[in-house]
């Protein structure tokens, strides 16, 4: 019998025996027959004043307060994440989403919400329409990853910002088989400011176990004038030492984009399934001065596999007067996505807030 998983249009009118569930603040436990219940959630007194009673969206969402971790979910038994929405008020890079699977006590996502979602600056909405990851308007936040657990699944979120913030979330699983040869969903989180001279960003690493690599999202600040994007990307797969076995020839050509990502000399934004510039936030002649840059690239047709391990690079490179490169200094973070087999691989300690801030 079909297990319901890896849901696409080839397989879409199989009948399947996998149980439809899902959280959201109207049913934390995501429990049959057992959403719209609450009494005192804190909507209550909107729907008193409108003289409306239990089921009348008494709990659409959750407030976190500073220095508090939410538990999102805690799924027991079998099944798999298939979509995931979140709308958040506070600041993207203050809400750390973790993940765990099964019995591990180290996450297998750690990672600021914004970047997750490949949007961590709020306030400059760009359209975000990808098969993994969509951001629609105004600030609605979904991916679409599937995430396999075989006897749990639990997801938090820490606010580590100074103020409350108010979220509003939906997670949509089913309970179900897990073949064995499924693999677990990974996401770490990166940052470097600046990058320091002639070194290359590391994308992910110390990375042990079979499986493979499904994507990158990166929000990229210049700190130089000119073209930024020469470098190249470099995956390291099952003992490569020196030289990697891929080596990109540039960084617009990773994202899928050619020739400085231009049209008639101006940067073109463009989203598409597998690969996108989706945000370019310019100068504005005051207060706004460096450029940005936030793409995504997701392997789902040619995914990267690993035996062993694997360690993802990439150059920071642009251009001298007179034709040489110039090694740059910049802003720069990255999500890696992948699947591989626990346990959990070692992640680097997360930033404090204040180096994690977008200034």
């Amino acid at each position: 019998m079909f297990n319901g998983l890896g849901m696409n249009m080839g397989n879409l009118s199989r009948l399947s025996n996998a149980q439809t569930r899902s959280i959201s603040p109207e049913n934390f436990t995501g429990e049959k027959g057992k959403g719209g219940m609450s009494t005192d959630g804190p909507a209550l007194k909107n729907a008193q004043r409108a003289g409306l009673g239990q089921g009348w969206k008494i709990s659409p969402y959750i407030i976190i307060q500073p220095g508090e971790t939410a538990v999102l979910a805690d799924i027991k038994g079998m099944g798999a994440i298939q979509h995931i929405w979140m709308t958040l008020a506070g600041y993207y890079r203050f809400a750390i989403l973790r993940m765990y699977w099964d019995d591990s006590e180290k996450p297998s996502v750690e990672c600021p919400v914004g970047d997750f979602f490949c949007d961590p600056q709020p306030g400059d909405f760009r359209q975000l329409t990808s098969l993994a990851v969509c951001v629609n308007p105004g600030s609605a936040f979904n991916c679409y990853w599937e995430m396999p657990f075989r006897k749990r699944a639990y997801i938090t979120i820490e606010n580590i910002s100074d103020k409350e913030m108010t979220l509003f979330y939906q997670i949509d699983y089913c309970l179900t088989e897990v073949p064995d040869d499924c693999a677990y969903f990974h996401a770490q989180f990166r940052r470097v400011n600046p990058l320091p001279y002639k070194e290359v960003y590391t994308i992910l690493d110390n990375v042990r176990g079979k499986g493979h690599y499904v994507g990158t999202y990166m929000f990229w600040g210049v700190n130089n004038n000119g073209w930024w994007g020469e470098g190249e990307i470099k995956f390291y797969l099952d003992g490569d030492k020196e030289f990697p076995t891929i080596c990109g020839t540039g960084t617009e050509d990773y994202f899928c984009g050619s020739y400085s990502f231009a049209v008639n000399n101006q940067y073109a934004e463009y989203c598409t399934p597998y690969a996108g510039l989706h945000k370019v936030i310019k100068p504005d002649g005051a207060n706004i001065t460096q450029q940005r840059f936030s793409m995504y690239r997701w392997h789902i047709a040619d995914p990267i596999r690993f035996e062993k391990d694997i360690k993802v690079t990439i150059q920071a490179l642009g251009w001298r007067k007179g034709g040489a490169y110039l090694p740059l200094q910049d802003d720069i973070s990255s999500v890696a996505f992948w699947y591989q087999t626990l346990p959990v691989p070692e992640f680097p300690k997360l930033p404090d807030r204040d180096y994690l801030e977008i200034i």
